[in-house]
């Protein structure tokens, strides 16, 4: 017996409405109206091919269908299944890949109404801020975890389809990212995506979450989902150069690409690139990375120095811009150690 029995009365278990209300109307600011707001505008995306698939997480970015998700999880080709927040199916297609920035949209057939998400903007963010991480981890639709920005900017090398390097600075967060939550949305607590699920950190001693999860600020992953959503391709800034790490740091230049920006500005191979802005450069990976975060043919301020590091001058320099058909590939020599970051969607086996 679970229960003791009451001596001649009707004794039994009570429940009662919480006191507050809160477990039932969410307040706004908490991870709960953060969770029920997004949830809405959250899809989860499946891929099968003749030998194999994956499973990931989407974006609604219009009432029609169109969803914003990760290169590697549509990349692989084969017959993409939407399933709604409601629990209905739809069929996609492809309307355009970013490998660079290892993201794409699909377009649902014949879907009305859904509910698009509030994108908020990646720039306003703060490190210790509450986020909210929503997908698809191990096929286990619409699972919320929480955390907080660990950190901004971070610099991210990841593998792509196919095996391409893609670079970018990425919002650290320790909310538990898992293999399936590739694509889904980061939101801050009033419910708006700041960022694209993209990668993790793992070892070889745990291939899961380590609460070291990135994911690709909204402020570039808007960008470019808009122009692939008005032409089917995005474009990428483009600096110039090849290069490798320097020294002490920073990135030294190896070749400077004719007719390239870093051309028209002056720049020279053996030269070191110590700063984007005012922001230091810790590796030329990280250049790559803080290039990427601009829009292209935007302008920014390099600080120049020779091969040691001295003799350091600004340079302003005007960006040039090209189509974003295949991943950054600066010195391969950068990716041929073993690479932490992996992305979490999830692989399945397909049937012979």
């Amino acid at each position: 017996m679970l229960i003791a029995e009451g001596g001649g009365t009707n004794s039994g278990i009570t429940q009662h409405d919480p006191v507050t209300g809160t477990q039932v109307n969410a307040q706004v600011g908490t991870v709960q109206f953060a969770a029920g707001k997004a949830s809405s505008s959250t899809v989860d995306i499946t891929v099968r091919g003749a030998r194999s698939g994956s499973e990931g997480t989407g974006v609604v970015l219009s009432p029609d269908g169109y969803v914003l998700t990760n290169n590697h999880v549509i990349g692989s080709g084969g017959e993409i299944t939407v399933t709604l927040p409601d629990g209905t199916t739809r069929t996609a297609s492809v309307v355009g890949t970013s490998p660079s920035y290892d993201l794409a949209v699909i377009k649902l057939n014949g879907a009305s109404g859904l509910t698009p998400a509030e994108l908020g903007k990646s720039s306003t963010l703060a490190v210790g801020q509450s986020v909210v991480a929503i997908g698809s981890p191990l096929g286990l639709e619409g699972t919320v975890t929480s955390g907080i920005v660990s950190a901004l900017n971070r610099t991210v090398d990841v593998q792509g389809e196919n095996g391409q390097p893609v670079i970018y600075n990425g919002i650290q967060t320790d909310a538990s990212i898992n293999s399936g939550n590739s694509g889904g949305p980061l939101v801050n607590l009033d419910g708006q995506v700041i960022g694209i699920n993209t990668s993790i950190v793992s070892n070889s001693k745990a291939s899961g979450n380590i609460g070291l999860g990135f994911a690709i600020p909204i402020d570039t992953a808007s960008r470019v989902a808009n122009e692939l959503i008005n032409g089917g391709v995005a474009t990428k800034p483009q600096l110039g150069v090849t290069g490798t790490n320097g020294q002490s740091g920073a990135a030294t230049i190896s070749s400077v690409v004719p007719g390239s920006a870093a051309d028209k500005a002056g720049l020279k191979a053996g030269e070191t690139i110590v700063k984007v802005g005012n922001r230091a450069v810790s590796s030329f990976s990280d250049l790559v990375a803080q290039i990427s975060s601009n829009v292209p043919a935007s302008k920014i301020n390099l600080t120049v120095a020779d091969s040691a590091g001295g003799n350091q001058r600004q340079v302003e320099v005007t960006l040039g811009s090209e189509q974003d058909k295949a991943a950054e590939t600066p010195d391969d020599s950068l990716f041929q150690q073993q690479n932490p970051y992996t992305s979490p969607d999830g692989g399945m086996q397909g049937e012979r």
